[in-house]
Protein backbone atom coordinates (compact mmCIF):
# COMPACT_ATOMS: atom_id res chain seq x y z
CA UNK A 1 0.00 0.00 0.00
CA UNK A 2 1.29 3.44 -0.93
CA UNK A 3 1.20 6.48 1.31
CA UNK A 4 0.98 8.80 -1.71
CA UNK A 5 -2.05 10.20 -3.46
CA UNK A 6 -1.95 8.87 -7.01
CA UNK A 7 -4.45 9.91 -9.65
CA UNK A 8 -4.42 7.60 -12.66
CA UNK A 9 -5.89 9.70 -15.45
CA UNK A 10 -6.64 6.51 -17.43
CA UNK A 11 -9.32 5.68 -14.87
CA UNK A 12 -11.02 9.08 -15.17
CA UNK A 13 -13.61 10.34 -17.60
CA UNK A 14 -12.50 12.92 -20.14
CA UNK A 15 -14.52 15.59 -18.34
CA UNK A 16 -12.69 14.84 -15.06
CA UNK A 17 -9.30 14.96 -16.80
CA UNK A 18 -10.24 18.29 -18.41
CA UNK A 19 -11.47 19.62 -15.06
CA UNK A 20 -8.18 18.72 -13.40
CA UNK A 21 -6.26 20.31 -16.27
CA UNK A 22 -8.26 23.52 -16.00
CA UNK A 23 -7.83 23.56 -12.22
CA UNK A 24 -4.08 23.07 -12.47
CA UNK A 25 -3.77 25.63 -15.26
CA UNK A 26 -5.82 28.33 -13.54
CA UNK A 27 -4.08 27.76 -10.21
CA UNK A 28 -0.70 27.89 -11.94
CA UNK A 29 -1.50 31.09 -13.82
CA UNK A 30 -2.79 32.79 -10.66
CA UNK A 31 0.32 31.69 -8.74
CA UNK A 32 2.64 33.06 -11.45
CA UNK A 33 0.75 36.37 -11.64
CA UNK A 34 0.67 36.84 -7.85
CA UNK A 35 4.36 35.92 -7.63
CA UNK A 36 5.28 38.43 -10.34
CA UNK A 37 3.20 41.16 -8.67
CA UNK A 38 4.93 40.53 -5.35
CA UNK A 39 8.38 40.50 -6.96
CA UNK A 40 7.58 43.72 -8.85
CA UNK A 41 6.26 45.54 -5.76
CA UNK A 42 7.51 43.78 -2.60
CA UNK A 43 6.93 46.86 -0.44
CA UNK A 44 3.31 47.14 -1.53
CA UNK A 45 2.85 43.40 -1.04
CA UNK A 46 4.24 43.68 2.48
CA UNK A 47 1.74 46.44 3.22
CA UNK A 48 -1.04 44.26 1.79
CA UNK A 49 0.00 41.46 4.15
CA UNK A 50 -0.22 43.94 7.02
CA UNK A 51 -3.72 44.99 5.95
CA UNK A 52 -4.83 41.37 5.72
CA UNK A 53 -3.50 40.82 9.23
CA UNK A 54 -5.44 43.88 10.42
CA UNK A 55 -8.65 42.64 8.80
CA UNK A 56 -8.13 39.23 10.37
CA UNK A 57 -7.67 40.81 13.81
CA UNK A 58 -10.90 42.79 13.42
CA UNK A 59 -12.94 39.77 12.27
CA UNK A 60 -11.48 37.57 15.02
CA UNK A 61 -12.15 40.30 17.59
CA UNK A 62 -15.76 40.76 16.50
CA UNK A 63 -16.28 36.99 16.66
CA UNK A 64 -14.84 36.97 20.20
CA UNK A 65 -17.16 39.80 21.23
CA UNK A 66 -20.16 37.96 19.77
CA UNK A 67 -19.11 34.76 21.54
CA UNK A 68 -18.76 36.64 24.82
CA UNK A 69 -22.19 38.22 24.41
CA UNK A 70 -23.95 35.01 23.39
CA UNK A 71 -22.24 32.59 25.78
CA UNK A 72 -24.80 33.17 28.53
CA UNK A 73 -24.35 29.63 29.87
CA UNK A 74 -20.57 30.02 30.19
CA UNK A 75 -18.88 31.21 33.33
CA UNK A 76 -18.33 34.91 33.88
CA UNK A 77 -14.53 34.73 33.73
CA UNK A 78 -14.70 33.20 30.24
CA UNK A 79 -17.16 35.82 29.02
CA UNK A 80 -15.18 38.74 30.43
CA UNK A 81 -11.80 37.46 29.21
CA UNK A 82 -13.27 36.65 25.79
CA UNK A 83 -14.79 40.14 25.61
CA UNK A 84 -11.51 41.79 26.61
CA UNK A 85 -9.62 39.70 24.05
CA UNK A 86 -12.20 40.68 21.43
CA UNK A 87 -11.76 44.38 22.20
CA UNK A 88 -7.97 44.05 22.08
CA UNK A 89 -8.13 42.23 18.75
CA UNK A 90 -10.43 44.86 17.24
CA UNK A 91 -8.20 47.68 18.55
CA UNK A 92 -5.10 45.87 17.27
CA UNK A 93 -6.77 45.33 13.91
CA UNK A 94 -7.66 48.99 13.56
CA UNK A 95 -4.13 49.99 14.55
CA UNK A 96 -2.70 47.50 12.05
CA UNK A 97 -4.90 48.85 9.25
CA UNK A 98 -3.54 52.32 10.01
CA UNK A 99 0.03 50.95 10.30
CA UNK A 100 0.22 47.88 8.01
CA UNK A 101 3.98 47.56 8.41
CA UNK A 102 3.28 46.84 12.08
CA UNK A 103 1.16 43.85 11.01
CA UNK A 104 3.94 42.49 8.83
CA UNK A 105 6.38 42.96 11.71
CA UNK A 106 4.07 41.07 14.08
CA UNK A 107 3.75 38.23 11.56
CA UNK A 108 7.53 37.98 11.23
CA UNK A 109 7.92 38.07 15.02
CA UNK A 110 5.43 35.21 15.42
CA UNK A 111 7.35 33.22 12.79
CA UNK A 112 10.62 33.90 14.65
CA UNK A 113 9.19 32.77 17.99
CA UNK A 114 7.75 29.66 16.33
CA UNK A 115 11.13 28.80 14.80
CA UNK A 116 12.85 29.19 18.18
CA UNK A 117 10.31 26.91 19.87
CA UNK A 118 10.58 24.41 17.03
CA UNK A 119 14.38 24.47 17.32
CA UNK A 120 14.24 23.86 21.07
CA UNK A 121 11.84 20.96 20.47
CA UNK A 122 14.20 19.50 17.87
CA UNK A 123 17.17 19.78 20.24
CA UNK A 124 15.33 18.20 23.15
CA UNK A 125 13.88 15.36 21.10
CA UNK A 126 15.44 12.01 21.77
CA UNK A 127 16.75 9.88 18.94
CA UNK A 128 19.34 7.15 19.08
CA UNK A 129 19.82 6.61 15.37
CA UNK A 130 22.24 8.18 12.91
CA UNK A 131 19.66 10.81 11.94
CA UNK A 132 19.89 12.47 15.37
CA UNK A 133 22.62 14.81 14.09
CA UNK A 134 20.28 16.12 11.42
CA UNK A 135 17.75 16.88 14.14
CA UNK A 136 20.40 18.67 16.18
CA UNK A 137 21.56 20.66 13.14
CA UNK A 138 17.95 21.50 12.29
CA UNK A 139 17.32 22.63 15.87
CA UNK A 140 20.37 24.90 15.90
CA UNK A 141 19.53 26.41 12.50
CA UNK A 142 15.92 26.94 13.52
CA UNK A 143 16.93 28.76 16.71
CA UNK A 144 19.50 30.91 14.88
CA UNK A 145 16.95 31.80 12.16
CA UNK A 146 14.32 32.57 14.80
CA UNK A 147 16.64 34.87 16.72
CA UNK A 148 17.61 36.65 13.48
CA UNK A 149 13.92 37.18 12.70
CA UNK A 150 13.35 38.66 16.16
CA UNK A 151 16.20 41.15 15.71
CA UNK A 152 15.24 42.26 12.18
CA UNK A 153 11.57 41.29 11.75
CA UNK A 154 10.64 43.70 8.96
CA UNK A 155 13.64 42.85 6.79
CA UNK A 156 12.99 39.17 7.42
CA UNK A 157 9.32 39.56 6.46
CA UNK A 158 10.37 41.21 3.20
CA UNK A 159 12.89 38.44 2.48
CA UNK A 160 10.33 35.72 3.26
CA UNK A 161 7.82 37.45 1.01
CA UNK A 162 10.29 37.53 -1.90
CA UNK A 163 11.14 33.86 -1.36
CA UNK A 164 7.44 33.00 -1.30
CA UNK A 165 6.91 35.03 -4.48
CA UNK A 166 9.73 33.17 -6.26
CA UNK A 167 8.20 29.89 -5.11
CA UNK A 168 4.82 31.01 -6.47
CA UNK A 169 6.34 31.76 -9.88
CA UNK A 170 8.29 28.49 -10.11
CA UNK A 171 5.48 26.40 -8.62
CA UNK A 172 2.95 28.10 -10.87
CA UNK A 173 5.00 27.34 -13.97
CA UNK A 174 5.27 23.71 -12.89
CA UNK A 175 1.49 23.55 -12.39
CA UNK A 176 0.90 25.00 -15.85
CA UNK A 177 3.22 22.38 -17.35
CA UNK A 178 1.42 19.71 -15.34
CA UNK A 179 -1.92 21.00 -16.68
CA UNK A 180 -0.71 20.42 -20.24
CA UNK A 181 0.82 17.03 -19.44
CA UNK A 182 -1.92 15.55 -17.24
CA UNK A 183 -3.84 12.80 -18.98
CA UNK A 184 -1.33 12.32 -21.80
CA UNK A 185 -0.02 8.79 -22.03
CA UNK A 186 2.86 7.30 -23.90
Amino acid sequence: MSDRLVIDSRQLRDSAVNGIRVGLGVTGIVAVLVGILILAQPGSALIAVGWLFGLYFIVAGVMRLIAAALATDSDTVYRISSGILGLLLVAGGIYTLENPVFGATILATVIGITWIIEGIAALTGRSNDRAKWFGILYGILSIVAGVMVLFIPLSTAAILLVIAAAFLVVGGILQIIQAFMFGRHG
